[in-house]
């Protein structure tokens, strides 16, 4: 007899507004609860197989527009409207103060420096002599280990392995160049290839875990803020003295001196990020533009820097070092996601470095507008008047 328990399925043609029907109604039986609007939705079943499992509906979150901002990038530039997915009133209002300062200043300067994706096996060994000299071998082994790799990729490409010798393991962490893929999967199957052959080739016994946990997949370390993963982009703009006292009702040097003090509560706080929300600007372009959400939690780390000028204008920069983004793959084809990066003319290959100094430019805004909000004593006050839906 079949479980009475178990969500319904159809293994044939489970991606369908039938089967997608009779989970609703499968879960109103079961909790009593209503799925009326979870069940109205534009995006073709059929379009999900990859994306989600168990389909019922969606979950529709407004989206706002922010800006527009001027970004003097390598890959983007010009004005562009951001798309934030957000519950949180203010905040696609605060986003656009933030990049009208910024346009009044010569807009955002941006710059990817590297990109990387990493898969990180674990090799053990019967003493710590074994582990060191198989790293040796693998060095010495790296264009084959580099070929077997590549051959399960169009696009991914093996730049570097790093090694670190604890007890008697040899962790590793492979370097990829993924495209305009986030391409975590992409170098899983990548590494196994490589493992196998690694294996099969090395002339003594050992044995591996995929990932030994050095590759901090959908988790924040100090590694990545040191060693790339994702995209390292930098945004840089320089506040003019006049546009930040006119627009924000604050001077220069007290914002310089502001970013002191949070910079030390941050470092106090052992915090991942030293500015005052990357992950809100992250999170709402995220959702908007189908990346992978739990991404937020590595994506967002990163160093607010600034620097008092002797004019009185203020450098800003924010550098977010392990920033995940795709404009091809994943979630960024559904309908609606697919939208919102047309929007910024970030969808389709070609397109992942462009998309990743939009954010960077972005996040700076954000910084800027909340920093000043908190200096200028009209943070809770916008709050008030812009986030007080308590239905």
């Amino acid at each position: 007899m079949s479980d009475p328990n178990r969500i319904p399925r159809n293994t044939m043609n489970d991606h369908s507004n039938e089967w997608a029907e009779k989970r609703r109604q499968f879960l109103t039986e079961k909790t009593g609860a209503t799925l009326n609007n979870t069940g109205h939705y534009s995006v073709d079943p059929s379009l999900l197989p990859g994306n989600v499992e168990n389909f019922i509906g969606v979950v529709q979150l407004p989206v706002g527009i922010a800006g527009p901002i001027q970004v003097n990038g390598e890959y983007a530039q010009g004005l562009f409207y951001v798309p934030l997915a957000t519950t949180e009133g203010t905040l696609v209002a605060s986003y656009s103060r933030g990049m009208r300062v910024i346009n009044e200043c010569g807009g955002v300067k941006t710059t990817v420096v590297e990109q990387f994706m990493q898969r990180a096996p674990a090799f053990i060994f019967e003493d710590a002599r074994e582990a060191r000299d198989f790293g040796h071998w693998i060095t010495a082994h790296f264009d084959e280990i580099k070929t077997v790799a590549e051959t399960t990729t169009r696009i991914g490409q093996l730049e570097h392995i790093q090694q670190w010798s604890v007890s008697k393991t040899k962790y590793l962490r492979f370097n990829y160049t993924t495209g305009d893929a986030a391409g975590q999967n992409m170098v899983g199957k990548a590494t196994l290839a490589a493992c196998e052959w690694i294996c099969a080739n090395y002339p003594h016994k050992c044995e591996y875990l995929l990932s030994g946990n050095m590759d901090t997949d959908k988790k924040h370390s100090h590694l990545n803020m040191l060693h790339s993963r994702g995209k390292r982009v930098i945004a840089e703009v320089v506040l003019k003295k006049s546009v930040l006292k006119k627009i924000m009702k604050v001077d220069t040097k007290t914002l310089a001196r502001a970013t002191v003090l949070a910079n030390t509560g941050a470092m106090m706080a052992g915090a991942a990020y030293n500015g005052p929300h990357s992950a809100n600007g992250i999170a709402s372009m995220f959702i908007a533009t189908g990346q992978d959400e739990a991404n937020v939690v590595e994506s967002h780390a990163g160093i607010l820097a600034h620097e008092l000028l002797d004019n009185g204008d203020i450098y800003m920069s924010v550098t977010l070092p392990s920033l995940i983004v795709a404009t091809y793959g994943g979630g960024t084809g559904l309908p609606t996601q697919k939208e919102c990066l047309e929007l910024l003319g970030c969808y389709g290959q070609g397109k992942a470095n462009k998309l990743a100094e939009i954010v960077a430019a972005t996040v700076l805004a954000g910084d800027i507008s909340l920093g000043c909000a908190v200096i200028g004593g009209h943070w809770v006050s916008s709050h008030d008047k812009l986030g007080r839906n308590r239905d």
